[in-house]
């Protein structure tokens, strides 16, 4: 999302466009000859499935989750190509008869995540005794969900989710970011000294919480691990791929950190 505010016009052309882009792929071969034997097999159990993002929904207050039913109201560039690209989908399916779904999901985190987002970011910071930047007063709640759970609900909705719905995934793990960047601190043996507070992000949503109980009750997907289990896994994978880590920072991420932040 940070990326979205330097460079709105990137997400816009990926996520709305490239979004059409697929749509219009897969409705050419979903308008395969019907006629045909081989293509009303390969039309069988094909779908469309748009992976989303809760920050479509806005900003919660103190209290409240994010359920299906909740109006769309994004806040920033990025959650707005999200939710431009949701209702392509459903005009997809609404107008052409595009078998679809659209997942919304909550934070993720896990291996292989990009050091510009938080987990990473700590974990990295940490790891060099450099100060770790904390948006604004860091009491931003988000509902964590961990990478491996959140494939294995896409894989449900693949298999179960009925046509056309959509199906919040949540972790049921709300945090403040402070309370993130603490909890790394301490499992690595470092001080909160490292801590440095910087000015809060434009648009920056204070609360995420999602409702989980339609893809829980409906498809029989739970998550598996507790965030305590989840972020013990990550720490250590960041530390044992040291290497990954330094390759994937290259000088075009250390320019865009310097944008985002007073110090690098």
């Amino acid at each position: 999302m940070d990326r979205s505010i330097i460079e709105p016009g990137t997400f816009l052309t990926t996520n709305i466009i490239g979004t059409q882009t697929l749509l219009e792929a897969a409705l050419r071969h979903w308008n395969l000859n019907p006629d045909d034997k081989h293509c009303r097999e390969y039309r069988h159990g094909v779908k469309f499935l748009q992976i989303s993002t809760d920050e479509v929904y806005g900003s919660l207050g103190e209290s409240g989750l994010f359920s299906e039913t909740t109006p769309l109201s994004p806040n920033n560039p990025y959650s707005v190509s999200k939710a431009s690209a949701d209702m392509l989908v459903r005009a997809y399916h609404k107008t052409y008869g595009l078998p679809v779904n659209i997942t919304r999901c909550s934070n993720n985190y896990g291996p292989y995540q990009t050091p510009d987002k938080l987990i990473p970011l700590v974990i990295s910071k940490c790891r060099l005794n450099k100060p770790i930047p904390v948006y604004g007063d860091g009491l931003q709640i988000r509902d964590w969900l961990y990478v491996y759970d959140h494939c294995s609900a896409i894989h449900t909705v693949l298999l179960k989710g009925v046509d056309g719905e959509v199906y919040n995934i949540g972790g049921n793990n709300e945090k403040t970011n402070i309370e993130i960047v603490k909890l790394i601190i301490k499992a690595m043996n470092k001080s909160e000294s490292l801590i440095t507070y910087v000015k809060d992000r434009p648009g920056h949503d204070r609360r995420y919480a999602i409702e989980n109980t339609k893809i829980t009750t409906q498809l029989g997907w739970k998550p598996k691990y507790t965030f305590e289990e989840g972020i013990s896994k990550t720490i250590e994978w960041y530390l044992e791929n040291k290497e990954w880590f330094e390759k994937v920072s290259s000088k075009n991420y250390s320019d865009y950190y310097s944008k985002l932040y007073s110090f690098s």
